[in-house]
């Protein structure tokens, strides 16, 4: 009799019907797996906006975006140091001040490997990872492996407000 549950067993798995415990397995590191990577395209998406609406503070409660969006107060001015800069890890975004009173922001993902860069220091964003170097003024490569300059991301300064845009 045993021999005959072992074929019916077989035929269930070669019908399809995989037993229970393996199909449990499987599901939850697959859906574990596709929830990261849901969550990344969310995360990569989540500021695609041309600039149509300038009112982008709660809109029409979507509440797509992950972490900071447009409208999103980043830092004072204050925080900012000339000549230098701040990564904001949460927003995907460095914050520089070349110049008093001029800012700019580039993504913080280094386009080398992408890493995140890690500081702003002697008019550079350093890149942990390989050591790539970008020029706060303009978000171009300084220092290589990386060939490609950071994305710019567009900000507002309001009163004392550093802002995505």
């Amino acid at each position: 009799m045993r021999e005959s549950e072992t074929q019916a067993d077989g035929a269930e798995r070669a019908a399809g019907d995989a037993p229970a415990e393996g199909n449990t397995r499987r599901g939850v590191l697959l859906g574990a797996g596709l929830a990261g990577i849901a969550g990344l395209a969310a995360a990569c998406g989540g500021s695609g906006d041309d600039g149509g609406d300038a009112g982008g503070s709660g809109g029409s409660g979507g509440g797509d975006t992950g972490g900071a969006g447009a409208g999103t107060a980043l830092a004072s001015a204050g925080e900012i140091p000339v000549g230098g800069g701040k990564v904001f890890e949460d927003a995907k975004v460095v914050v520089c001040q070349p110049a008093q009173g001029e800012f700019k922001a580039f993504s913080a993902t280094c386009t080398h490997r992408g890493c995140s860069v890690g500081s702003v220091s002697g008019g550079m964003i350093n890149c942990p990872c390989h050591g790539s170097k970008f020029k706060i003024t303009d978000g171009s490569v300084a220092s290589p492996p990386a060939d490609e300059p950071l994305e710019e991301k567009k900000i507002t300064v309001q009163g004392d407000k550093i802002m995505l845009a």
